[in-house]
């Protein structure tokens, strides 16, 4: 059901050719809120199936693509970036089907779920990949745009784009807001290992790559702050950034769950 509303929201918005009527507008929130709604039971029936709560890689890539669908909905009330629906919409698609094929079956224990420092570190750190995940986006339709604009060739989906310095701003607000979460999954995900397993530091997987993508963002915003990094060079670090941060745990789960069978 979720994935038939996206599908059909994307094709019924289509690619504009010029800034849309109000009420064309309005139509196109409400269809996205519809398809998010269905989107948002779907994930709800795959996270509870029943009294307990289960988790993986494609549950926690479909809520972070929810999660990031939901912050454009909100974008789009304050900015055109019918752009970016081209590459938002098809992704929700594939997030909608992906549990399907791939269900989850890592059953979280009810220590962890009753556990408050869980129960936060949980909620930031899915805030913190929609965010990057929304980040990311925007680098991609930047970079589409960028290199449309040196070909002198602009598609009719990027017309109705900001500027591409008004784009960059927005980009390092998301990056700046993602990357304070980013600080707080892990130092909430630090308190919940010592109240779990009575140490603060457990060399895995997704943490190493969850502090490497930190350290990643963290080096892009000091660059931007004090060198004036934009274009390619912000470009390059956000996508590089967001890909390390995939890999922490998406990544890790996508390996135990589909490639070892686990």
């Amino acid at each position: 059901m979720a994935l038939g509303f996206h599908c059909w929201y994307a094709r019924a918005a289509g690619p504009a050719a010029g800034a849309p009527s109000p009420r064309a507008a309005r139509f196109e929130r409400t269809a996205l809120a519809l398809a998010l709604c269905a989107h948002g039971f779907a994930l709800r029936t795959a996270i509870f199936p029943g009294g307990e709560m289960r988790f993986g890689f494609s549950i926690a890539l479909s809520l972070t693509v929810w999660l990031a669908i939901c912050f454009y909905w909100v974008e789009a009330f304050y900015a055109r970036l019918d752009g970016l629906r081209a590459i938002v919409l098809p992704s929700g698609a594939f997030a909608s089907i992906l549990t399907i094929f791939f269900p989850a079956d890592h059953v979280l224990s009810d220590s962890n779920i009753a556990s408050p420092v869980f129960r936060i570190h949980f909620i930031i750190a899915m805030l913190a990949y929609s965010l990057f995940m929304l980040a990311a986006l925007h680098a991609m339709l930047m970079a589409i745009a960028t290199r449309q604009l040196h070909h002198a060739r602009f598609s009719r989906a990027l017309a109705n784009l900001p500027p591409l310095l008004t784009m960059e701003t927005l980009l390092f607000r998301l990056i700046a807001a993602a990357f304070v979460l980013l600080t707080l999954t892990l130092i909430t995900g630090i308190a919940f290992t010592e109240s779990l397993f009575g140490t603060a530091f457990r060399l895995e997987h997704k943490t190493v790559f969850a502090t490497i993508s930190w350290l990643l963002f963290g080096v892009l915003l000091a660059g931007r702050y004090f060198r004036g990094w934009r274009g390619r060079v912000a470009l390059r670090w956000t996508l590089a950034g967001f890909i390390t941060l995939m890999l922490a745990y998406v990544g890790s789960r996508f390996v135990i769950e589909v490639l070892l069978y686990r």
